[in-house]
């Protein structure tokens, strides 16, 4: 379980588990090969299985960013090619596993040897998008990165949404954030549509 902080990976942990994948957090790798110096590694949020499941759908792989302003597709981006620092620090290193070549085959090792497969949907998980997200679905450099892998970008709202179609809102939540979240909705704090 994600500590208390990680509400947005306790959330995405509730999702993926309502969608039949067992999950594993903060998975963490290096990049590679790997120098002497390098003893900072890095994590990947969550990780699911779902072993009813075939090809890149069987795995997913999730990167969680719950910024509060919301995800900027357009200014991570920029950020990111014009060697910008954002929040602190390289605006690479919060997706390195997507633009650097070494942490890349860190990352690609990291899920072989958690999950027996190169094959997965690298998932964004973010609070609110800014823009376009097909501004990262899309982009060829980080699909080269991933070997192929298909990215995709889920909105809080997006998981909130699925999570609480009306076809399936009487499931009881795996977990204790999930059946706070049913409990908010029952109660008409969370949105109808959600």
């Amino acid at each position: 379980m994600a500590t208390k902080e990680d509400i947005l990976e306790q959330i995405v942990e509730e999702y993926l588990i309502w969608q039949g994948y067992f999950v594993r957090h903060n998975l963490k790798f290096l990049p590679r090969p790997q120098n002497a110096n390098e003893g900072n590694h890095s994590d990947i949020d969550v990780v699911g299985i779902n072993p009813t499941l075939r090809g890149h759908r069987r795995v997913k792989v999730v990167s969680c960013k719950s910024w509060q302003h919301g995800f900027s597709f357009e200014g991570e981006l920029c950020a990111i090619r014009e060697r910008r620092r954002r929040r602190g620090r390289d605006a690479w290193k919060s997706v390195r596993e997507l633009v650097h070549p070494r942490w890349a085959a860190g990352f690609m090792h990291a899920i072989e040897q958690a999950t027996g497969s190169r094959k997965f949907t690298y998932v964004l998980a973010i609070t609110r998008g800014v823009g376009d997200k097909r501004l990262w679905e899309q982009d060829e450099e980080f699909i080269d990165m991933l070997e192929g892998n298909p990215i995709q970008v889920l909105t809080l709202r997006d998981i909130m949404s699925e999570m609480f179609d009306d076809d399936h809102s009487t499931t009881l939540a795996a977990s204790e954030v999930g059946r706070l979240m049913q409990v908010l909705r029952a109660a008409g704090t969370l949105p109808a549509s959600w």
